[in-house]
């Protein structure tokens, strides 16, 4: 396993993604990983935001 997780056959429902650099990563925007963690607690805007499962590929 490459990453944190599982990459799964089909997408997370619900998840777009565009990091094209990201192991899990799905043509169309998709993310294929069996789950997702975004970080950090306490965020106050999307800025302060990011997907702690991202694996560069």
């Amino acid at each position: 396993m490459k990453g944190k997780v599982k990459k799964q056959d089909s997408m997370l429902d619900g998840v777009r993604c565009v990091v094209n650099t990201c192991y899990y990563y799905g043509e169309g925007d998709c993310c294929m990983a069996s789950q997702i963690e975004i970080q950090p607690r306490n965020a106050s805007n999307s800025d302060q935001t990011d997907c702690s499962t991202f694996a560069p590929k």
